[in-house]
């Protein structure tokens, strides 16, 4: 049987094989092709409400959300550089995931763990629209629905009882929609100093794991598992409010100076100074400035008629930087007539004062600062002055420096107060003037911004036929207590030319309420300007404590 067998299915498979072909080339020859018809294209209006549930999902945000812009743009740009970005990432992946890989050494008897290939293969990830957030805060805020079908292939060889096994991950995918920050602005290229990421929903992640060449995310059960279980890794670190934060910029290139506490300076006396008077003895005076300080400097009385003058006068200066910030006293005789002569100068380093701690100090004035200058015989007196640096509380330069919530608050810097109603002390209050909307004048439009509290008048640059003008200018009060029934005038106005007394025109104003700032450390608002018909002006203003 067995040999009878064999010998018709030899006969049968060399009958069956020429009559095959024969009646498939019959049917290829003389059968007639089906009319291919083209799709019905109808628009979206004429579909019934099932057809539209099922359509809805694939539409992109751009179509259903007015707020998203089209980014094909983008997604050309991305498609052209991602055989660049295909070579760069399995380093990026390999660098970061080798240390992490080190840990597992030689636990569950683990020997090693290598990467075998790493691709992330030719489909680059897409974006299907770009929505641009508008804040009141230094930075820009973008976010965008990502959707990766990739056909990448990562395996790992994992030596395990010097077995080797290999794991393989092909076909990643990856949905989500990310939001990215680019903050802080600030004025060095790229002008933002960190690039911020997180997700806005859970991530949807699909994948095969293949395992000695099987591919075990077929066993029932263990894919829901592992799709639920990456989500939730994935959304503990990176779902809002987590974030990613990539820094961009160097931190001492990037970084704005903050303000970290007051120096407070009482120039006691000078002795022997210069006469530089023909006629009688000089009219002294002391200049003070920081160095690194764009503000103007602080300055004494003038003592008539004296050689040795007695000031007992102090001064509060604002320092951001007391390891290499430079305290420089200059001694100038008054003249009516002409430039005023300088007697002499000293420099204090702050690095020489410590917290809290009144230190005196009798220098000897200097006609330079130049080295052969030290070697000067020619004597010009001395002066006296008491040097205290304080720091501003530690919870005002955390809010400072620190980052801001979701929503561009911060905690105050005063934690809402103390538990005894006391709002604190002295303190330092910062008012940033950053630009104006729409403000409009009869006959001009030139506007700066005025900024008056305590009789004390500080005024921005004036920026020239503009209706949206941007100061980005910082101004500061020393105030001996929270200004908590007080309020802030900050006016916009505009000026013709030269003859500036006759031609202003107010474009309108606002007074705003201090007790918030002191509640809450820190308000950033844009505010309607009274007296203007659309116009805005966007302030913050800070209140430190010390």
């Amino acid at each position: 049987m067995g040999f009878l067998g064999s010998v018709f299915g030899i006969i049968g498979f060399g009958i069956g094989l020429p009559l095959g072909l024969l009646i498939g080339f019959f049917f290829f020859i003389y059968s007639k092709p089906k009319k291919v018809e083209d799709p019905i294209v109808r628009p979206l209006s004429e579909l019934d409400t099932c057809a539209l549930l099922d359509l809805l999902p694939e539409i992109p945000l751009w179509v259903k959300n007015a707020d998203y812009d089209r980014v094909d743009w983008m997604n050309k740009v991305i498609t052209e550089m991602w055989p660049y970005l295909a070579k760069a990432i399995p380093g990026i992946i390999r660098s970061t995931a080798e240390p992490i890989f080190q840990e597992y050494i030689g636990k569950f008897m683990i020997e090693s763990i290598e990467f075998d290939t790493i691709s992330v293969g030719d489909l680059p990830p897409l974006l299907y629209g770009l929505k641009v957030y508008e804040t009141n805060e230094q930075e820009l805020v973008l976010e965008t629905p990502i959707r990766w079908a990739s056909n990448s292939n990562i395996s790992l060889v994992i030596k395990l009882m010097s077995l080797n096994i290999t794991v393989q991950l092909v076909d990643l995918q990856v949905f989500s929609t990310a939001r990215i920050s680019l903050k802080p602005l600030v004025p060095s290229f790229p002008c933002f100093s960190n690039i911020v990421v997180s997700l806005m929903e859970k991530p949807h992640v699909d994948f095969g794991l293949e395992v000695l060449g099987g591919d075990i995310m077929s066993i029932p059960g263990l894919y829901r598992f592992v799709q639920e279980t990456i989500k939730k890794q994935v959304a503990s670190m990176y779902l809002w409010p987590q974030i990613l934060e990539i820094p961009v910029l160097d931190a001492s290139t990037a970084a704005i100076k903050k303000p970290v506490g007051i120096l407070h300076v009482n120039v006691v006396r000078a002795h022997k100074l210069l006469k530089k008077d023909l006629l009688g003895a000089s009219d002294p005076y002391v200049k003070l400035s920081l160095t690194g300080e764009t503000l103007s400097s602080k300055k004494t009385t003038v003592k008539k008629k004296t050689l040795n003058p007695e000031w007992n006068e102090n001064f509060k200066l604002i320092v951001k930087e007391p390891e290499s910030q430079v305290l420089e006293l200059q001694v100038y005789d008054w003249d009516k007539v002409g430039g005023h002569d300088r007697l002499g100068l000293q420099l204090v380093p702050l690095k020489q004062l410590t917290a809290y701690e009144t230190k005196e100090f009798t220098l000897d004035l200097l006609k330079d600062t130049s080295i052969r200058d030290y070697q000067e015989k020619k004597k010009r007196g001395k002066l006296e002055v008491e040097m205290t640096f304080i720091p501003f509380k530690e919870n005002s330069l955390k809010y400072i420096n620190g980052p801001l919530d979701a929503y561009g608050k911060a905690e105050s810097v005063i934690d809402r107060a103390s538990d005894d109603g006391s709002h604190g002390g002295a303190g330092l209050l910062t008012v940033f003037v950053q630009s104006a909307e729409d403000v409009e004048g009869r006959n001009h439009n030139n506007p700066y911004a005025a900024v008056l509290f305590r009789g004390e008048r500080k005024k921005t640059k004036t920026m020239r036929r503009t209706r949206n003008p941007l100061w980005n200018e910082e101004f500061q009060f020393m105030l001996e207590e929270p200004p908590l029934n007080e309020k802030i005038h900050v006016e916009v106005l505009s000026k013709r030319g030269l003859i500036s007394f006759l031609s202003k025109e107010s474009l309108g104003l606002v007074e705003i309420n201090l007790r918030d700032v002191v509640d809450n450390g820190r308000i950033n608002e844009k505010y309607h300007l009274i007296n203007s018909k659309n116009g805005k002006i966007h302030v913050e203003i800070r209140w430190t404590t010390v």
